[in-house]
């Protein structure tokens, strides 16, 4: 089997397109119910995260049959071209079953390198943010319009976003807690819904802790594309998961890691 004459790009938003007709059916749907993966503590699965997933890899299957596949909820495949789609049906389950529309679908495609694509999606906004080589775009309810980090260089000046209070270990939290000590304002909650609102020029930064590579791959391509950097709390890549500090500016890169590395 050979690969399609579509685009990298036509691809990714294929899957997007083909993820939101599989999750939209559950979402706020009271039928539905979440397994736990963990036997100490929770890890939500539901059907619209494997319904989604299976979606995905079905077109890959046909549309690249030579890339590998990396996703949360199947077992990887190995590919033979060097190129690897990076895959998180749901990144947010919690927030799904909570009915917060915070939650999304990151799709990213990745080299040795690292994501050089990404798309995250919010199937029941209608918003979906873009980042490749060339583009940063978001589409949704209000048009079209480029991706833009601001240009915020300042911790004084800054919005901090971590999902969970807790972020990691204690040491984590710590660490977390010597930048949002200095920040504007600090939120939570919102899962990779924060990065996109990174990338859409809203909020300043995001730390986070204890990633998988399908939780933070297409949120670098798509704030890499529209101006910001995303690292690991070392500064260096941050693609294979672990500890990710996301900022709008070099600068302010730099002042919270440096808080982050005080410790």
């Amino acid at each position: 089997m050979t690969r399609t004459a579509l685009s990298d790009l036509e691809i990714a938003h294929k899957l997007a397109d083909a993820a939101r007709a599989a999750i939209l059916p559950f979402f706020r749907n009271l039928t539905v119910e979440a397994e736990n993966k963990l036997t100490d503590g929770f890890d939500p699965v539901t059907a619209a995260d494997r319904a989604a997933e299976q979606a995905m890899r079905d077109i890959l299957a046909q549309d690249c049959p030579t890339d590998g596949i990396l996703g949360e909820e199947f077992p990887n495949v190995a590919g033979t071209s060097g190129r690897t789609w990076v895959l998180d049906p749901i990144d947010g389950t919690r927030g799904f079953i909570s009915g917060t529309p915070t939650w999304g679908v990151l799709i990213a495609l990745s080299d040795a390198d690292g994501p050089f694509l990404g798309i995250i999606d919010q199937p029941y906004i209608g918003e979906r943010f873009v980042g490749t080589a060339d583009q940063a775009r978001m589409t949704g309810p209000q048009g079209a319009s480029p991706l833009r980090t601001k240009p915020t260089t300042t911790l004084d000046q800054a919005i901090l976003f971590t999902t969970f209070p807790e972020v990691g270990t204690s040491e984590d939290r710590a660490a977390f807690e010597r930048v949002a000590a200095h920040v504007k304002l600090t939120r939570y909650g919102m899962d990779c819904y924060a990065y996109a609102l990174l990338a859409a020029g809203q909020v300043d930064l995001v730390i986070e802790a204890g990633l998988n590579a399908y939780d933070i791959q297409a949120p670098i391509a798509v704030i890499q594309a529209a101006g910001g950097i995303v690292t690991n709390w070392e500064g260096g890549p941050v693609h294979d998961g672990g500890r990710a500090l996301a900022a709008a500016t070099p600068e302010l890169h730099a002042a919270a890691l440096k808080r982050l590395q005080q410790g």
